[in-house]
């Protein structure tokens, strides 16, 4: 997953039902659906890693698949999904929201079970997907469960810009990415999460108008201050004086207004310095051009000056150790 590469798969089978279940559970859901025999089924799947975040273009042909609401894996790390479809049309329930999706966004989450995905029997269904772990995205999980299965169109005007932004660098990086260097591809994951949380906090706070009270000057200052210190954070995540009163003397903020800042986000300030850095090293280590240098220098640049607390804490954020994530990247 964190390897800044492209890879691209194509299968044909009988009755296609075996290539797609073992592609949409990856890139749509996290628990193998049943599929429905089709003929002449046919699917495309082309991969570009960006560091912890993923992009997936997905070409379906003929194919209709259900599942039932089975718990999803316990060892699925969590991933949110969040689905541009760019021709065709296929259905989604998850948390009893229902849509069917044609030409816009879409948000699954992948730790929680999928009531069914229905793709029509005629024609392609091609969709870009983007995947995000659910530890990185810098929005209160409860709040998120509000958008799951819910369609977010990209027309202009019809669901805030934002999502119009995002369909547009989506088609980009379809075209573009492949040809981008590892560097360039960690960075566009960075856009990449902006662009998404960008566009899924527009919709919450959409869907929140009719639901609590107009924000006012005193929470919008607050909201501003908060971007502007998690711009400042993923700026200087190498800075080994990167703390909670760094960030606070920064700001010309109190240590307690800063966490005041953080009280309603998913974790405090510090534990969001230590997941972007893990996140940093997740990439890296995924880096064959970084094979020649060691997990513990990797881990010292990202400001862990103790290999033993860093191999602990990768490990429960990502179920592998530095060495295994290496190993299994190939780097």
């Amino acid at each position: 997953m964190g390897r800044s590469a492209a890879s691209d798969e194509k299968r044909a089978s009988p009755d296609g039902s075996g290539w797609f279940c073992e592609m949409v559970p990856s890139e749509l859901t996290s628990a193998p659906p049943s599929a429905h025999r089709t003929s002449d089924a046919q699917a495309q799947h082309t991969r570009l890693s960006l560091g912890p975040v993923r992009v997936s273009s997905v070409v379906l042909s003929r194919v209709c698949s259900r599942r039932t609401t089975t718990p999803a894996r316990r060892d699925d790390p969590g991933s949110y999904q969040l689905a541009l479809a760019t021709q065709g049309a296929f259905n989604v329930v998850q948390l009893r929201n229902a849509s069917e999706v044609a030409g816009g966004l879409v948000l699954t989450d992948t730790s929680r079970p999928i009531e069914n995905i229905g793709f029509s029997d005629y024609g392609a269904v091609e969709a870009i997907v983007l995947q995000i772990p659910r530890t990185i995205l810098p929005l209160r999980s409860d709040r998120v469960d509000r958008i799951l299965a819910q369609p977010a169109s990209v027309h202009p005007g019809a669901d805030g810009g934002t999502a119009e932004i995002l369909a547009d660098f989506l088609h980009s990086l379809q075209r573009h990415g492949p040809r981008c260097g590892p560097d360039e591809l960690l960075r566009l994951g960075s856009v990449a999460l902006d662009l998404a949380t960008a566009c899924l906090a527009q919709r919450l706070g959409a869907r929140a108008r009719d639901e609590e009270p107009v924000q006012t000057p005193a929470e919008a200052h607050a909201q501003v201050m908060l971007q502007r210190v998690l711009q400042f954070i993923d700026d200087n995540l190498d800075d080994r004086e990167l703390t909670p009163q760094a960030i606070a003397d920064r700001h010309n903020i109190s240590l307690r207004g800063l966490y005041t800042l953080f009280r309603d986000q998913p974790m405090s300030v510090a534990e969001l310095i230590r997941r972007r850095r893990l996140a940093r090293c997740h990439a890296e280590l995924a880096r064959p051009e970084l094979s020649h240098r060691t997990i513990e220098a990797i881990a010292a640049h990202w400001g862990f000056t103790s290999a033993t607390v860093f191999g602990r804490a990768f490990r429960k954020v990502y179920g592998l150790t530095p060495g295994e994530h290496r190993a299994a990247s190939g780097a």
